[in-house]
């Protein structure tokens, strides 16, 4: 009869566990394995902890996520089926807190804010024109005193 050591590992009698990948057990989309590596490769820093890709895969997400929100608002409002660059740069400029973040930022085809300074605009008169005088009266000289 033959011991198992280690936990039962040893023996490799039971089923392989499919493997779960870091993005599947954090809930996210965006590769938390590939943002890692990249982290490494990039020599930010001599070491990158466990946490470090999982927490900047969640944040890019979430920008990702609230660009393409806005941005999908936008083409909806042009009545477009699909985003372009056009409609990814009104959302970033319309947004306060995106339009901070991204700032310094030149979106390739996105144009600019539709904008025309007020002092261009035809003057609104505040009083509405009344009868217009008679010609007779406004044609007489003043009389003399």
């Amino acid at each position: 009869m033959e011991k198992k050591g280690a936990g039962g590992r040893r023996g490799g009698g039971g089923p392989k566990k499919k493997p779960v990948s870091r993005s599947v057990k954090a809930g996210l989309q965006f590769p938390v394995g590939r943002i890692g590596r990249y982290l490494k490769k990039g020599r930010y820093s001599q070491r990158v902890g466990t946490g470090a890709p999982v927490y900047m895969a969640a944040v890019l997400e979430y920008l990702a996520a609230e660009v393409l929100e806005l941005a999908g608002n936008a083409a909806r409002d042009n009545k477009k089926n699909r985003i372009i660059p056009r409609h990814v740069l009104l959302a970033v400029r319309n947004d306060e807190e995106l339009g901070k973040l991204l700032a310094g930022v030149t979106i390739a085809h996105g144009g600019v804010l539709p904008n025309i300074n007020p002092v261009l605009l035809p003057k609104k008169n505040d009083k509405a024109p009344k009868e217009p005088k008679s010609p007779s009266k406004a044609t007489k000289s003043p009389k003399k005193a």
